[in-house]
């Protein structure tokens, strides 16, 4: 019922000549933290130790005993994909650790892809330098705003 509806709705947008309705202009403030490489890699393996020996492994575990399947927790992300298989047996908890720490680096390295491609499209981003510390970082993000 509800695809016939949309079509049927879809089909009237089509015959009728609507207005052309305008958004208003959203005044945005763009801000990102800029990390050396280097440094992001860093933070970045650090972090998922610290994540695995407080307990990530355990955290899955419990989710699955209640009942989750792996297949959902699998679609839940990185964390989640890379653990769950390490705890069916798909993986080896170095494998398991290797692969998740690449596919976290990917991840970083997109998101800096699409920030920069944001700016070639013609958006400010005000960038902040990740080794500040964090009042001068909040100082900063005051005055911009």
């Amino acid at each position: 019922n509800r695809a016939i509806r949309a079509i049927e709705i879809e089909r009237y947008y089509l015959q009728e000549k609507l207005p052309e309705r305008g958004f208003p202009t959203i005044n945005s403030l763009i801000i990102g933290v800029d990390i050396d490489r280097d440094l992001r890699r860093e933070k970045i393996s650090k972090r998922l130790k610290e994540r695995m020996e407080e307990g990530m492994i355990e955290e899955v575990e419990r989710l699955l005993s209640t009942g989750l399947s792996p297949e959902d927790l699998i679609y839940y992300g990185l964390e989640y994909k890379f653990v769950t298989q390490h705890i069916i047996g798909e993986l080896t908890y170095e494998e398991m650790f290797n692969q998740l720490e690449i596919a976290i680096h990917q991840f970083a390295k997109r998101q800096m892809t699409w920030f920069r491609r944001m700016e070639r499209k013609g958006f400010d981003i005000h960038w902040i330098d990740a080794a500040l510390p964090m009042s001068k970082k909040v100082d900063i993000v005051l005055k911009l705003l």
